[in-house]
């Protein structure tokens, strides 16, 4: 049995797009890195906090800093927006193969069990099950999530590989574990040996999975 996990948000999900989208709207342009830096912030301080209270608490820490007023009925513009989030466009077919081949697939995500399933929904191909960070009380990169998985499947780790697209959030912790980490590199990052596979998206994603693990 073979199984591949996925983060979501930035490997399946486009969340630059999503979360971009709307703090342009709300606080104006260019503070999408510094979201990002914030956010890891919030969820190693709060680690048994809900992802739509991370999202909110971020926000607006956002707009604190950055001198912007935000109305407090925008609070949770963020959580409310994740839903309409798009999916990168060769997310779907890639997955779908990938099922055919075989593989089972979970994602390990840093969200809400009703935002994932939204997000679900949107991909539109079955996953055998999410872990969600609401749900064990640890946000990525701690490993939690890879605890929980485990715990669930019983997964082989000598068959099982990771997918993300951060690598503080997922290549550096799946290395760590001794796991086998494939990156989806979609910003164009420098290369990072932690990756046992970098692929600019998941079009590749089946052939390079089935190399890695060949099956039965």
């Amino acid at each position: 049995m073979r199984w591949a996990t996925f983060d979501c948000y930035g490997t399946l999900v486009d969340w630059n797009a999503g979360i971009g989208r709307e703090l342009e709207c709300l606080l104006g342009p260019s503070l999408l890195a510094r979201y990002h830096e914030l956010e890891p912030q919030v969820q190693a301080a709060e680690p048994t906090a809900s992802y739509r209270d991370v999202l909110a608490t971020t926000l607006a820490r956002l707009a604190e800093e950055s001198g912007r007023e935000l109305p407090e009925d925008e609070r949770d513009a963020l959580a409310r927006s994740l839903p309409d989030w798009p999916v990168f466009a060769e997310v779907p077919a890639a997955l779908a193969e990938l099922r055919r081949r075989g593989w089972r697939l979970a994602i390990l995500s840093n969200t809400d069990r009703d935002l994932i399933e939204a997000s679900m929904d949107r991909i539109g191909v079955e996953f055998e099950l999410a872990v969600v960070a609401s749900e064990i009380g640890s946000y990525k990169p701690a490993h939690g999530h890879w605890s929980a998985f485990f715990e669930a499947t019983g997964a082989d780790r000598a068959r099982h590989v990771h997918v993300g697209a951060s690598l503080f959030h997922d290549i550096a912790p799946a290395s760590e574990l001794g796991l086998t980490p494939v990156w989806i590199n979609r910003l164009g990052e420098p290369s990072d040996p932690r990756a046992a596979v970098e692929l600019p998206d998941l079009a590749p994603l089946p052939d390079a999975l089935d190399e890695l693990v060949p099956g039965d």
